[in-house]
């Protein structure tokens, strides 16, 4: 730990409002001083140690000295904190962490659920006024204060800090069954190595009498009772969900699922021990390789007959949908969700950056590639539907019926298995959905990892590895109720319950802490030390107002409509709803929970309890040369 110094003769000499230059500290209101190490020795640079004053973009000044008095104390150096080897791994990075399979399978059906190319307006508006911002805000604060989102409430508002702890919880939660949807896409990828593809047929041991193939030569007839063998593939052979009766009795654990999922952790661990060092560098194949598959999947798409009508069903506008306000809420939680604040990830991606890095422009760039990737994977997928509509000689909106991972899992895998060079495609597209959902698991995993190793430097700051080790054997135990029979109904239960309003309200209370606690104009004041010039009105009018209650609006909508779940032929109980709340509950209540604890904590009356916690306690270090400043 390291402790700022200054004297009284520092103070004395110094006018009020001035910086200050003497024995070699830089002082500003005589508030900020070098940081020495614990020792707290005094240093007194002698008469020609002194260097010229230099002039930086906060208004300080600055003398350089580090030659202690009588060879008794040190100056240390401090470490300067680690950072991207290269800018570009920093975009692929964030880019990676915001395109995931959510913008391949979300995007595309809410977008023709609520109106087709009309949707785009409401998307479009949400994204200007309300992800955007938010998404510029969290980079910028993790730039500034280089912290992860645990310490960094110190040098923002203290009593807030219980955001940072509820933010770790929820992305242990979504690494507990989202890296499961990848296990199942990597069960797909190595079962498409065959020259026939093994759900192309209803031949097989686990088909069923209603199986029925109606791309075979054969004149095959498709009743109500028939299920495609791409379906009993995914439910019957992948997930096994007829060994369970819900959730109430979830079954065996699957040991194929649990290979898979072994597998993968395997890769995360050795992606992310080392830091953004090693990370940086693996997002180059996880974060572009999908770019080139969509591509090659489009120009597929396009060729097959019958893509026309999957497009003009994706994009034909229906203007009366925007009259309703369920369009708007969707819109609203569709770019929140896209582009992913509050789930400390930017705020740690953000704190590996040289200080002068232009976030600004960096948030731009990397929404804006977000939001088209959503927009082209529409394109990818609605060509496939339109195909296969084609093929059973119905309308696209039977057959694009599926959502969410069974929209890729069966619809898109069947349309795949029936194309000339079907293992090539499958091989490909299997592999797309794998880097997707691995540099997203990256970015979740960083957000904590950073997070707790600047909150208990002591502890962890030398054994990286070995926390990583733990914790990513933590997120593998914590999956293992995912990889039963019935581990699709806990997949879902934790999608809509454990994520959504939780880090919709640790979003909304950390705009308003930075916002109304820590205060517009100081945060604006961050943004031009670090930038060079201070944000507008219209980015201040957004983070203190608009994008706030643009989080309320969606949070409320949500808590007064909860999604009535249903999975294949499974109705969720009622008491699901009731443990759903609890586990979205039991990541926000660590911030009451922590308020009540630091005024407890706080020496002095109630009233200056309050004021102490909401008082940022320590200072931000500004770069400077080979020396760091402490900016209050």
């Amino acid at each position: 730990e390291t402790a700022p110094l200054t004297s009284k003769k520092d103070v004395s000499d110094c006018n009020e409002g001035e910086d200050c230059k003497g024995n070699g500290l830089l002082v500003r209101n005589p508030k900020s001083a070098l940081r020495l190490g614990e020792d707290g020795n005094k240093v007194h640079p002698s008469q020609g140690d002194k260097g010229e004053a230099a002039q930086i973009s906060n208004g300080y000044s600055g003398v350089q000295s580090s030659v202690p008095c009588n060879g008794m104390g040190e100056l240390k150096e401090l470490e300067d904190r680690e950072t991207w080897s290269k800018k570009i791994d920093f975009l692929l990075s964030v880019i990676g962490y915001a395109v995931d399979l959510g913008n391949v399978w979300r995007f595309p059906y809410i977008c023709y659920q609520n109106g087709g190319g009309a949707f785009l307006i409401p998307y479009t508006i949400m994204a200007i006024f309300g992800g955007i911002p938010l998404f510029y805000m969290e980079l910028a604060l993790g730039q500034y204060h280089r912290n992860g989102c645990i310490s960094i409430w110190r040098k923002i508002c203290p009593i807030f800090k219980g955001i940072g702890f509820a933010i770790c919880i929820i992305d242990l939660y979504v690494a507990s069954y989202y890296n499961t949807i990848m296990a199942w896409a990597f069960y797909y990828l190595v079962s498409s190595f065959t020259a026939e593809l093994p759900w192309t047929s209803c031949t097989n041991a686990w088909n069923t009498g209603n199986c029925t193939n109606y791309f075979s030569k054969d004149n095959v007839s498709w009743s109500l009772h028939s299920i495609s063998p791409a379906e009993e593939f995914y439910t019957r052979q992948v997930l096994q969900v007829h060994r369970s009766n819900g959730l109430d009795d979830l079954g065996g654990i699957s040991w194929q699922l649990t290979l898979c999922l072994l597998l993968i952790f395997t890769i995360v661990y050795f992606s992310i021990w080392k830091g953004v060092k090693t990370s940086g560098k693996v997002v180059w194949v996880t974060a572009t390789f999908p770019y080139i598959i969509l591509f090659i999947l489009l120009v597929r798409g396009a060729t097959l007959p019958g893509a026309w009508r999957g497009v003009l069903y994706y994009v034909k506008p229906d203007w009366q949908k925007l009259l309703a306000t369920e369009v708007w809420v969707d819109a609203a939680a569709q770019i929140f969700f896209s582009l992913g604040p509050g789930f400390g990830v930017l705020l740690a991606y953000a704190s590996y950056n040289k200080f002068h890095n232009n976030c600004y422009q960096d948030a731009l760039v990397t929404s804006t590639v977000n939001c088209l990737t959503s927009f082209v994977s529409g394109f990818v997928i609605f060509t496939v539907l339109g195909y296969m509509a084609e093929m059973r000689n119905e309308d696209v909106s039977e057959v694009a019926k599926d959502t969410g991972p069974s929209l890729l899992f069966i619809t898109y895998a069947e349309a795949i298995a029936n194309m000339p060079a079907s293992t090539f495609f499958a091989i490909i597209f299997f592999l797309m959905l794998l880097t997707l959902g691995l540099d997203s698991t990256f970015a979740g995993l960083e957000g904590v990892i950073t997070g707790v190793l600047d909150e208990f430097p002591h502890v962890w700051s030398k054994r990286r590895e070995l926390f990583v080790l733990g914790l990513t054997i933590i997120c593998f135990l914590a999956s293992l109720a995912t990889l039963t029979f019935g581990g699709a109904y806990v997949v879902k239960l934790f999608e809509e319950y454990a994520t959504g309003p939780a880090v919709l309200t640790v979003v909304f209370l950390e705009a308003i802490a930075v916002a109304w606690f820590y205060g517009i104009t100081q945060f604006c004041n961050d943004v031009k030390e670090m930038l060079g010039f201070t944000p507008g009105w219209y980015w201040r009018v957004c983070w203190a107002a608009i994008s706030p209650i643009f989080l309320l609006f969606v949070t409320c909508s949500f808590l007064s409509n909860p999604p009535e779940l249903r999975l294949f032929d499974y109705n969720y109980p009622y008491w699901t709803t009731v443990v759903g709340y609890c586990i979205g509950t039991s990541s926000i209540i660590c911030i009451p929970i922590y308020m009540v604890y630091r005024l407890i904590i706080t020496p002095g009356t109630l009233k200056e309890r309050i004021l102490k916690s909401i008082t940022p306690e320590t200072a931000t270090e500004i770069p400077f040369g080979d020396i760091r400043m402490n900016a209050v």
